[in-house]
């Protein structure tokens, strides 16, 4: 790990987030957000006859869904440090020079990149997984980590 991190997370009484709760807090979020899809396209899903309509729904709507995940992880991180899922695990996102919830700037950032992780098979979190510091490429991006609350 990065020396100069690990010695501010000591110094602050900071411990990282395992990757056990960062992917439950991932699922429970995916887990949200979804079902808010389906609820606000249920006339559509109950019309489509065949898995191809019902598929047809679903991409006809891709580029609001990743606007709908960007506003959500965006909005959360900024106001509460946390997306919904990271505060049912008591978790959140700091940054680095200040320890504090990210910006905006940041959090928007954090929130795209997060997206485009997403769309390179979840690399980025793979990278985070295998890296000391837990850093996914939307992590790395923002210059945050994710700490037990």
């Amino acid at each position: 790990m990065n020396e100069e991190i690990e010695n501010t997370l000591h110094r602050e009484g900071l411990t990282l987030a395992t990757t056990k709760k960062r992917a439950v807090a991932f699922f429970i979020d995916e887990m949200l957000l979804s079902s808010i899809l389906i609820i606000a396209l249920w006339n559509s899903f109950i019309a489509a006859q065949t898995m191809e309509e019902i598929i047809n729904v679903t991409n006809a709507f891709v580029l609001e869904y990743m606007a709908m995940k960007i506003i959500y992880q965006a909005f959360f991180v900024l106001q509460y440090g946390a997306s919904i899922g990271k505060l049912v695990m008591k978790i959140r996102v700091i940054e680095i020079k200040t320890l504090q919830n990210p910006n905006v700037l940041v959090s928007l950032n954090r929130a795209i990149f997060r997206i485009i992780s997403e769309m390179f098979f979840y690399l980025g979190f793979l990278w985070g997984m295998l890296s000391p510091e837990r850093q996914t490429w939307h992590d790395k991006t923002a210059s945050t980590l994710v700490v037990d609350a």
